[in-house]
């Protein structure tokens, strides 16, 4: 009889300006995936709600405030990963207080959609930018 797997729900928000370009930041040396570039966002802790958990997030890796309901929910990826199985929910942000800046020192950059499609991401985000392209594509 076949195990169950170990489910690993992580949150990630696409932050996008008012000019229309979407923050990305690079994963640091030493992590798994390290200096790939993904959308900024992070685990879900137990008894929290993947949107509480990106309000987080957010905040404790980049210093803004973002609202529950100022989260669109857009896509999600499912990847294998490390033994477990990555649920990745990709929600987009137009609104939030403060500037971003990395807690962590990662390198951060606002680009536009055409150059994120060129950088080299873990396996579960490419979906996510094509997704991300489609929707704003389509809400132009």
């Amino acid at each position: 009889m076949e195990k169950n797997p170990t489910y690993l729900f992580v949150v990630a928000a696409a932050l996008i300006d008012q000019g229309g370009r979407i923050l990305v930041q690079k994963r640091p040396k030493g992590k798994p995936m390290a200096d790939l570039w993904e959308f900024p966002g992070g685990k879900v802790e137990v008894d929290e709600t993947p949107e509480a958990a990106l309000v987080r997030e957010l905040n404790e890796e980049l210093q803004i405030g973002v609202k529950e309901q100022d989260v669109e929910p857009l896509a999600f990826a499912s990847e294998p990963i490390e033994g477990q199985h990555l649920v990745l929910l990709l929600y987009m942000c137009r609104k939030w207080t403060g500037h971003p800046e990395s807690a962590d020192s990662l390198d951060l950059r606002w680009l536009p959609l055409a150059a994120i499609q060129d950088l080299p991401m873990p396996p579960a985000d490419g979906p996510l930018v094509q997704r991300l392209s489609d929707r704003l594509r389509n809400s132009a």
